[in-house]
């Protein structure tokens, strides 16, 4: 049987011609797939940037499925669903990219660095801080440590949030002698004074010696010792904090002015206080001046606040002044007096510098945004 060549001839040329053809419809095919990515990654992008986060994550999703392999799609996802309060699905995105064998080690530091994130948003301490103990060493670990600072202040584990202050400290990332010092304040304040006095005085001393330009640790260590009946170590104490401090000066002077009665140091703190007074005028300090005037028997103090109102103009210190004056129509006086209290209480508060928060007391840490040393020593009225 003879073979005939002619089915070569014409067979060549049309497998050439079909495998031409296939080969284009896969680049073809390839070549929209990569069309296609890209296209959904940024269109989520335009979306987030629009602030339309359900289309966006729609956008990312479609992406995910196009390319499941692309890793900056998992993180963008998964950053998305933190944004928007699903921590649990920002939890396995991550959580499914760290079980990948092919990511390269930045992108798994990355990767522990936003679930951590994840946890810390959800409110689930433990896990976070196993999570970001685990940045030591990483590119991540001054966000770490960071991190971890804010969840031991949080949870009141002073001993912890100091070592950590300390760390970030010795890495240049800025001073933490003050927040130091409201550790040791904090650890002083959780003991019991009357089975641990010694113990106590000793930490806030430690705390005076690494801020010594905070006043809180020496309002602390004098409010100790007039509780251990040191009352003369308690004058001094507060002497010294309005040399060192004399902001402070509003938040010390009434303590300063009842010491001064039980020691009979009246004339030396009155110098003190009007010294004070003349630098800056503050209700809190007048209020001391006035206390200690009328110990000395001083019966008619109004006109201390009528003095005051001739150098700033405050309705808390005319309130106080009305409430010793006589009007000529007594019977209205009550409800003119009720009237001016209501209107002068809220400027007797204390305002956090950082947020607003307000507060009838003063406090050291704000409990709106937990910001240290962010009230002022003066109230609302004479900010």
């Amino acid at each position: 049987m003879e073979f005939d060549l002619s089915w070569i001839l014409f067979g060549l040329p049309l497998a050439f011609g079909l495998g031409w053809l296939a080969s284009r419809m896969d680049l073809r095919q390839l070549r929209l797939e990569n069309r296609q990515t890209p296209k959904a990654y940024f269109k989520g992008l335009n979306h987030l940037l629009n602030e339309q986060q359900d289309q966006a994550i729609d956008a990312f999703i479609e992406a995910v499925q196009h390319d499941p392999d692309t890793s900056e799609l998992h993180f963008a996802l998964g950053n998305l669903f933190r944004r928007r309060g699903e921590y649990e699905r920002a939890v396995r995105v991550h959580q499914h990219l760290l079980s990948r064998g092919d990511l390269t080690q930045a992108d798994r530091d990355r990767a522990q660095h936003a679930l951590a994130l994840d946890y810390l948003k959800a409110g689930l301490l433990d896990r976070a801080e196993e999570a970001l103990n685990k940045l030591d060493g990483t590119a991540h670990e001054t966000q770490a440590h960071l991190a971890l600072l804010s969840i031991y202040e949080r949870s009141r584990d002073w001993a912890k949030a100091s070592a950590i202050a300390q760390k970030l400290s010795d890495a240049g990332q800025g001073s933490f002698q003050g927040r130091q010092a409201h550790y040791l304040c904090e650890q002083a304040q959780a003991l019991d004074l009357n089975n641990n006095a010694s113990e106590v005085v000793a930490l806030l001393k430690q705390a005076i010696d690494a801020a010594p330009q905070a006043a809180r640790a020496r309002m602390a260590l004098a409010h100790a010792y007039e509780q251990t009946h040191r009352a003369p170590e308690a004058y001094t104490t507060l002497e010294a904090l309005a040399q060192q401090v004399p902001s402070a000066w509003p938040l010390l002077a009434p303590k300063l002015a009842s010491l001064a009665q039980s020691l009979h140091c009246i004339d030396h703190a009155l110098g003190l206080l009007q010294n004070a007074y003349a630098k800056t005028a503050s209700l809190d300090v007048l209020n001391a001046i006035v206390s200690l005037h009328a110990a000395q028997g001083e019966s008619d103090t109004s006109h201390w606040y009528a003095q005051h109102l001739e150098r700033e103009p405050s309705l808390v210190a005319a309130t106080q002044w009305i409430a010793n004056e006589k009007f000529e129509h007594e019977q209205f006086h009550p409800q003119v007096q009720r009237a001016l209290e209501r209107a002068a209480k809220p400027l007797q508060r204390y305002r956090c510098a950082a947020c607003g928060f307000e507060a009838t007391q003063h406090f050291w840490q704000c409990p709106g945004c937990q910001a240290w040393d962010s009230y002022p020593a003066r109230r609302v009225e004479e900010l």
